[in-house]
């Protein structure tokens, strides 16, 4: 998809689905349009108990989307699920004469990983993740293989299909690509390992894609990594170091240390687990830490159920038990800057107040005030839910209330 192509989006939904959290998943879906480069020309809602066994949509929707397609000049049709590739099949041979084509959620985030590594690490576990995903749909997929010209040379055995030898050369492929990503890993166990003989302290930063880790880095480390509002703006993995000041002989004396703050790839709902496991070494960092700061857009709507994702990838990864701080990022979108300040003590005599600005900040009517009271009962609540995760509000953009946070690290480490 170029900069300027044009998607059709589609989510098949249970009818039970409520017509806000549809609303979301063809929002999410859209950013995610908008993030690989593309411009969404139309987005549609259908509602079955049971996907078609064809082609997921059924054939009237089939033939709607056609003409759609034609309609608005459209170049792919994304459906916001999984489908099998039978059925992605059948539906590109239905659009094979009218220049389009069909992707599934997974196909278009594949298309972001790829436009975003920046390491070789990072494409061969693109590579890997597209394999997996795609079998022989790789090949119309857009995506580069390192040995994909070395198909034209297999010789297969006598009876061998085409089919059954592009699944020995893609099995092939997979076995070569998780050989050269081995070295990767031995390299990034090297470090783990020199770590630990220094007693260095890790944690990693997880959360949904988009939460503001990269953003929380940055600004506790002064790293300088790439941080942007899009989705998956970041897959490699990134280390930094947050200096801890010790504690005054007043209070106990401790000396400072050191802690490692790692950043990797964002979680997102429905990603298969072996996508999952083809960012190994990438999640490796996530996996050796001691403590995780699980990062979260504090005003998303989705809140609760992305923590609920987060949550359910860290128990694939075998890490749910691991210790970590629920950080609410972007209290800057929630609350005015001050929020954190004291109130000042505004009593005085007065028996008749004239109009103006002054006054009606004296009787608490400013718009900052009334955000912050919405924002501290939102956080009241939060923090009463979550209080097992240790809680800390922060914006990472504005740097407001990262003491806290670095106090509460402190105090885990």
């Amino acid at each position: 998809m170029g900069k300027y192509e044009k998607a059709i989006l589609i989510d098949v939904i249970d009818p039970t689905t409520s017509k806000e959290e549809a609303d979301l998943r063809l929002m999410e879906m859209e950013s995610l349009v908008n993030t690989f480069g593309g411009v969404v020309v139309v987005k549609t809602i259908q509602k079955k108990g049971m996907p078609d066994y064809d082609t997921y949509i059924g054939s009237g929707k089939v033939e709607e989307i056609c003409e759609l397609a034609k309609e608005h000049d459209a170049d792919v049709l994304i459906i916001n699920n999984l489908l099998k590739p039978r059925q992605l099949f059948n539906l590109n041979e239905k659009f094979r004469e009218i220049d389009f084509t069909a992707w599934d959620r997974v196909d278009l985030i594949l298309k972001i990983f790829s436009k975003h590594a920046q390491t070789t690490e990072a494409k061969l576990q693109i590579e890997l993740a597209s394999i997996r995903h795609m079998g022989p749909r790789i090949f119309d997929m857009g995506i580069e293989l390192s040995r994909q010209a070395g198909a034209t040379g297999v010789r297969s055995g006598q009876g061998e299909s085409n089919t059954e030898m592009m699944k020995r050369h893609l099995r092939k492929q997979e076995l070569s690509i998780l050989e050269k990503l081995k070295h990767y890993e031995t390299i990034h166990a090297g470090h783990r390992k020199r770590r630990r003989r220094r007693n260095f302290k890790t944690a990693a930063l997880v959360g949904y894609t988009n939460a503001g880790k990269s953003s929380i880095l940055n600004a506790l480390t002064k790293k300088g990594v790439y941080a942007a509002d899009e989705l998956f703006a970041t897959l490699d993995t990134r280390v930094g170091k947050l200096f801890i000041p010790g504690n005054s002989a007043e209070e106990g004396y401790r000396a400072g240390s050191e802690l490692l703050i790692s950043d990797t790839i964002g979680f997102i709902q429905n990603l298969p687990p072996n996508l999952i496991q083809a960012f190994k070494s990438t999640l490796a960092e996530t996996i050796d830490a001691d403590l995780l700061l699980h990062v979260i857009d504090v005003s998303d709507p989705q809140v609760h159920h992305k923590i609920e994702v987060v949550e359910e990838i860290l128990d694939q990864l075998h890490i749910g038990d691991k210790p970590r701080i629920y950080v609410f990022n972007k209290l800057d979108l929630i609350a005015h800057p001050n929020i954190f300040e004291p109130v000042a003590d505004r009593k005085r005599e007065y028996s008749l107040l004239q109009a103006g600005p002054e006054t009606t900040d004296l009787l608490g009517w400013t718009d900052s005030k009334i955000k912050n009271d919405l924002a501290r009962k939102q956080m009241k609540n939060l923090v009463k839910q979550y209080k097992d995760f240790s809680p800390i509000f922060i914006s990472a953009n504005e740097k407001i209330n990262l003491e806290a946070l670095i106090t509460e690290l402190s105090i885990k480490i």
